[in-house]
């Protein structure tokens, strides 16, 4: 049974007890935390977390009229503006609903040493489609899947991710509305929404209680704040912050203990026992290219009408024939309907965040595609054999790549990955063709000597890629580039026959 479908007590209701005995037995005013001094804390911890590049994500949840804003207002007051951001619900509701539901989420993520404040987030958005009846029990449980699955990729990355949700009773949460109403100039802040949680108020509180449950994790646990006092409720947020800070700075952020998920793989044959050596006669060349272009352009259009989104994933030795290959699917497409991405060395700010986020926030929208030349493998290729980073990240990383491919297959992408694949004498030979042709000088560098040096390193690394991260939805196929022609043909038949298949 998953945790969404699991018979629990209620968190809120437990809360509500544990606050009604706390009142009994409260402090005396004296002995009550000074919310000024934790907040000077929390502004000195600010300078801490940019010397140890320690990224920080605070999701605020809670019931409409409870305060989230103001809160969060309380608690930024000491610290450093230009440390921190306030992400509030996407600008652009039409952009969000053609993207994956973690697009916007992902997208938003600090940079090393930043904090990002979530004014409501994935949370109140899952319960927000349960109540409309958007989400069945499957898709639920495939929605808790994801939350679970993201969190713990930021926690496992080095985030320290800190979830609190803002608790009014059902008359005060009345009250506050009224009172919002009452002003002309705040009456526009209450919603049909909040009436409508408001007047369903038990449901909804259960709704909450289910969701919660389900995403309370040892790796990111949910906190309660009451919100029926606002001054309270700020100086128990600044504490959890100021203790949650503390705690990464000194013992670091802690690693989830889970099971490896199982993913449905492909069986891949190891490289050297794939001959790159297949060719195409001229004229049968010609021939199937224009006839493949044809149809690729015609399904295109219909990807677009369908809103079925494409992504395409090449990785492959230096000079295998990448860029020929990717011109020959681009030149049969409309150029508003694709995008290409060339990816390099992660600039500076790509690299102080999460190794995946560049990729996320170059999705395409749905019925578009996007072609990615080198992609996220490179966490398990350059990066596990120049060092970049641990053996425990790119191990990790197949994991990862898995799930994160799995969630573009689950949102109803089309995802092929092609290997472009040469011989090291064919590779030899274009690089001295480059070498001694002024025109194609830019195409070869030092890196790619020294990287042709690893050869048998950079084949190891590739054949256990194949074999942990071809999935039946997101499947590997290895294109024999030696002639660069029947490689073309080979990689446009492929894409023909996954869109046929996807289309029906």
């Amino acid at each position: 049974m998953c945790a969404a479908e699991r018979v629990v007590k209620s968190m809120l209701k437990e809360f509500d007890e544990a606050v009604k005995k706390k009142k009994k037995d409260s402090l005396p005013e004296e002995a009550q935390p000074d919310a000024k001094a934790l907040r000077e804390k929390l502004s000195s911890l600010q300078i801490q977390l940019k010397d140890h590049k320690l990224p920080v994500i605070v999701l605020l949840e809670g019931w409409g009229a409870a305060g989230k804003g103001g809160l969060i207002g309380r608690t930024i007051r000491e610290l450093d503006p230009r440390f921190y951001t306030v992400a509030t619900k996407g600008s652009s509701a039409e952009e969000e609903k053609r993207k994956p539901f973690l697009w916007k989420y992902f997208n938003k993520i600090p940079e090393e040493g930043k904090l990002t404040f979530f004014d409501t987030g994935w949370m109140q958005e899952t319960v927000r489609a349960v109540e409309r009846e958007e989400l069945n029990k499957k898709a639920l449980k495939a929605r808790i899947v994801s939350i679970n699955t993201f969190e713990r990729q930021l926690t496992d990355n080095g985030y320290l991710l800190l979830k609190v949700f803002l608790h009014v009773s059902k008359k005060e949460q009345r009250k506050r509305l009224d009172k919002l109403e009452d002003d002309k100039n705040t009456a526009w802040r209450v919603s049909i929404h909040d009436r409508w949680q408001n007047l369903h108020y038990d449901d909804c509180l259960k709704d909450f209680d289910r969701c919660m449950e389900a995403t309370s994790t040892d790796w990111a646990p949910w906190h309660i704040i009451d919100g029926n006092n606002r001054a309270d409720a700020a100086c128990e947020l600044t504490a959890l912050l100021v203790s949650a800070i503390e705690n990464a700075l000194q013992n670091g952020i802690p690693q989830a203990q889970v099971e490896p998920r199982e993913f449905p793989l492909l069986k891949s044959k190891p490289l050297r026992k794939i001959d790159p050596n297949k060719s195409i006669e001229e004229t049968e060349y010609e021939i199937k290219l224009k006839s493949l272009q044809n149809r690729l352009g015609e399904l295109h259009n219909k990807l677009y009408r369908k809103k079925v989104p494409v992504v395409l994933a090449y990785e492959g030795w230096d000079a295998a024939g990448k860029g020929g290959n990717i011109r020959r699917i681009t030149g049969a497409l409309d150029p508003r309907g694709f995008e290409v991405h060339p990816i390099a060395s992660p600039e500076p700010h790509e690299k102080a965040r999460h190794y995946l986020w560049r990729f996320w926030t170059r999705l395409p929208k749905d019925g578009h595609i996007a072609i990615f030349d080198r992609t996220w493998y490179g966490r398990v290729l350059v990066e596990r054999i120049e060092g970049f980073c641990t053996e425990t990240e790119w191990k990790r990383a197949y994991t990862e790549i898995n799930e994160f491919e799995k969630e573009l297959s689950d949102w109803g992408a089309v995802i092929l990955k092609f290997w472009v694949h040469i011989d090291k004498d064919t590779q030899l030979k274009r690089f001295e063709e480059r070498q001694n042709t002024p025109s194609k000088q830019w195409k070869i560098t030092d890196e790619d000597w020294r990287n042709r040096e690893k050869w048998p390193a950079y084949e190891e690394a590739v054949d256990e890629m194949l074999q942990k991260t071809s999935t039946e939805y997101a499947p590997w196929y290895v294109i024999e580039s030696n002639d660069k022609k029947y490689a073309r043909i080979k990689t446009l038949q492929l894409l023909v026959d996954a869109l046929e298949k996807a289309l029906k």
